[in-house]
């Protein structure tokens, strides 16, 4: 018989801390992407690690630990295995590096594939990194009993990933103000945690008092480490972003240093002969 489930257990502050924690990871991810747009190929590669590393592993991997926070089931305790978890992360994050990848306009293979089409492969790998690492983090969850998806949420929580994905990802590569890349943040963010919820309206919980109680670790045990290592992946990007020079202002300062020799010149010159001084 299925059990009660509890997905708010510690009170909404969970899922606003859970949407905020997507949407920064996306910003911060989409910007990097933005940048590889602007950098030779293979400055272009160090910024598309850094954006899979803030998507993946933040945006989308705390994020979904965040949101476990609040999931509980009366009449069990709830414990996480260290390996699928690991995998999880991993997971998350090369399947987005590879969407990025693929997406990448300076990727050698893909040049003679439309735009569209890069797009729509690079959102599909993105929605499924966020499907897969939700799914297996959930196996490895270890409670009391037995956990099964329903197939119908399942199947509309990968085409939420998926469209929400290649519409911020398609947002990102045309958007070089910062409000545009804000809205796909936002829409990033929503589908992530739109994925997430919905995938766990799905789940359902069957308890079995014969089973003995569940090892491993407690979420909170994940998330301290989860949070330290979050905030070092999302420092290095931002800082990289602050202190990098920006194409359109070195093109200005080109052009400011061409016309100042330009007046040099012109000064060094007789104003009425027009030869030098």
């Amino acid at each position: 018989m299925s059990h009660d489930v509890h997905h708010f257990s510690m009170g909404l502050w969970v899922f606003f801390l859970s949407y905020a924690t997507a949407v920064m990871g996306s910003f911060v991810g989409l910007s990097c992407v933005r940048r590889s747009l602007e950098e030779p190929r293979r400055s272009g590669n160090w910024w598309l690690v850094m954006a899979s590393l803030s998507i993946g592993g933040v945006g989308i991997w705390l994020m979904h630990f965040i949101g476990m926070m609040g999931f509980s089931v009366p009449g069990t305790a709830i414990r996480y295995e260290l390996a699928p978890t690991v995998f999880s992360v991993v997971l998350a994050v090369i399947a987005t590096l590879v969407g990025l990848r693929i997406a990448d306009v300076h990727a050698v293979s893909t040049r003679r594939v439309p735009e569209s089409v890069r797009l729509l492969v690079g959102g599909l790998l993105m929605g499924a990194a966020v499907s897969l690492m939700h799914y297996s983090g959930m196996f490895a969850i270890r409670i009391r009993g037995t956990i099964e998806h329903e197939i119908g949420f399942v199947v509309a929580s990968v085409i939420i990933g998926v469209v929400a994905s290649t519409v911020a990802l398609a947002l990102a590569r045309r958007a070089r103000r910062l409000e545009i890349r804000l809205v796909a943040a936002f829409v990033m963010g929503c589908a992530v945690t739109a994925l997430h919820y919905t995938g766990m309206a799905g789940v359902r919980v069957t308890l079995d008092p014969s089973m003995p109680a569940p090892e491993g670790m407690t979420v909170m045990s994940l998330l301290f480490p989860a949070f330290v290592l979050g905030i070092i992946v999302l420092a290095v990007p931002i800082t990289a972003l602050l202190l990098a020079s920006d194409p359109e202002d070195a093109v200005r300062d080109a052009r400011l240093e061409q016309w100042a020799s330009e007046v040099e010149r012109q000064v060094d010159r007789d104003p009425v002969t027009g030869s030098h001084m």
